[in-house]
């Protein structure tokens, strides 16, 4: 099969039938039809249907040297630096699609999934270990262009450090309760799958700190899978209109609680299991960090621009461009955006080859971008709150535009280079990636989209060689470096 188009993904979700609960209550019928998942389908399926573009299919689709299919260009394993570029090319072109605001477009765990086959011999030998596993779902997964969303989060139960999660009766955070003859079975809870319930499967997987071996686990099952429960947060689409929702109408991607209710994993589709030392090494010695960073900074950088252009629009159509204040407020995203894609045309310039013939990005230039990034992103929404001002909160809707006050809505809306109707279009953009719900959740998903970004500072700090440039330091001095 290979590349498929837009239809084909609508279709292939709609007969899955999930077990999706919104509300409070349990979906059914068409969910491509529902109003709260919808606008987020069908900007996927827009994606997928960009592969078929005959001006832009060589850059997001290459030809599988052994099957000979066409398959999207984010399941491609780089060995080369052109192979690198060409990845990263097809990710801006996707993330300029949906303007960066989809943070969990199906290049992403794509990128995952490739990740994990090009690390999975990492696994073999190894007890509960199955890396062949890992071979066939991504050979499956690139030959039906197989879309996916993971969890790998706890429940937020206990976070104290002497915590002991496993006195409970019934579990609350997922683990493996029995060992079958078919396969391994989960009961209990997993955070935060983004899309839960819109993708063909859900990698299941640990982010490491793993400490009880009914937790050691990686695998993948479809999103249909018997027992497995996607319970919704509230939508934050607040209108499906495009005029009165720009962005949450489109991208508005649901965050899920998955709940496991003696879920059978068949064998064929676990990775490993019962394994701490592979649940705690694995994402670590792979080259999970690797790509996965390389698919989301680029994405970010996306967004940035994004910003950058509706940053820069607002101060146009309100004509504040001569103010210091509102050119130092530009620079600051300009600083931030240049910043970003410095450091990940040097993740790509010092990549390097591993031990299974893999050129992973340079990963301490992806850590620094993850660590800026969550920083940066929260004061370009306050930027743009600063500049909009009071027209942040004095939006008509479209239906306003479409009644009797449309004479005095263009009288006194107007701005000084554009119509009434055009200067709410921008505002209201604004307000949507700022202020509304849809807007604060992507300010929050940016600050925790890899973790506590105090955790991720110290993880660089750790493996940072600092000893190197101390050392330039004893030299000048003439002094003795401490021992290790």
């Amino acid at each position: 099969m290979g590349a498929i188009n837009g239809t084909q993904f609508i279709e292939r979700i709609n007969r899955l039938n999930a077990n999706i609960w919104l509300n409070g209550r349990k979906l059914a019928g068409r969910i491509s039809e529902h109003p709260a998942f919808k606008g987020i389908l069908q900007s996927k399926a827009e994606l997928y249907d960009l592969q078929h573009d005959p001006t832009l299919k060589n850059k997001l689709t290459y030809t599988d040297l052994d099957t000979g299919e066409v398959m999207g260009l984010s399941f491609l394993q780089p060995k080369t630096y052109e192979d690198l570029v060409k990845r990263r090319t097809m990710m801006e072109l996707w993330a300029r699609h949906t303007h960066g605001m989809m943070g969990r477009s199906p290049d992403y765990m794509n990128s995952v999934l490739m990740a994990f086959a090009s690390s999975a011999a990492i696994l073999v030998g190894r007890k509960g270990c199955f890396p062949e596993h890992i071979q066939a779902l991504y050979k499956r997964a690139k030959e039906n262009d197989l879309s996916f969303t993971h969890t790998f989060i706890t429940p937020q139960t206990n976070r104290g450090q002497l915590a002991i999660p496993f006195s409970e009766k019934k579990p609350i955070s997922a683990r493996v309760i029995e060992r079958t003859e078919k396969g391994l079975i989960i009961t209990g809870a997993r955070l935060l799958a983004t899309q839960g319930g819109l993708t063909d499967e859900v990698l299941v997987y640990t982010g490491g700190g793993i400490f009880h071996e009914s937790e050691a686990y990686a695998f993948s099952i479809p999103t249909n899978t018997r027992g497995l429960k996607f319970i919704c947060r509230e939508s934050f689409i607040s209108s499906d209109s495009a005029f009165n929702s720009p962005l949450g109408s489109r991208y508005e991607e649901m965050d899920t609680i998955l709940v496991f209710e003696e879920v059978l994993v068949p064998w064929e589709c676990v990775f490993f299991y019962d394994n701490l030392e592979a649940a705690n090494d694995f994402m670590v010695q792979g080259c999970f960090h690797h790509f996965a960073t390389h698919q989301a900074v680029t994405r970010q950088i996306i967004k940035t621009e994004f910003v950058l252009g509706l940053a820069g629009l607002l101060v146009e159509t309100i004509n504040v461009g001569g103010y210091q204040h509102i050119q130092e407020k530009l620079a600051e995203i300009i600083v931030g955006l240049e910043t970003m894609k410095s450091l990940i045309l040097k993740a790509e310039i010092e990549a390097e080859t591993d031990d299974y013939g893999i050129l992973r990005p340079n990963l301490r230039s992806l850590q620094a971008a993850t660590i800026i990034f969550p920083r940066i992103y929260p004061r370009f929404s306050e930027i743009i709150q600063l500049i909009g001002a009071s027209g942040m909160v004095t939006l008509p809707t479209e239906e306003d535009f479409q009644s009797g006050i449309r004479e005095d809505l263009d009288q006194y809306l107007q701005a000084s280079c554009r119509t009434a109707e055009e200067r709410v279009k921008i505002f209201r953009l604004a307000w949507d990636l700022t202020m509304s719900s849809f807007g604060t959740r992507q300010t929050q998903y940016e600050r925790y989209f890899f973790g506590d970004p105090v955790r991720l500072s110290s993880l660089l700090y750790k493996s940072y060689p600092v000893s190197d440039n101390m050392k330039q330091v004893t030299n000048f001095l003439d002094i003795d470096c401490l021992p290790e």
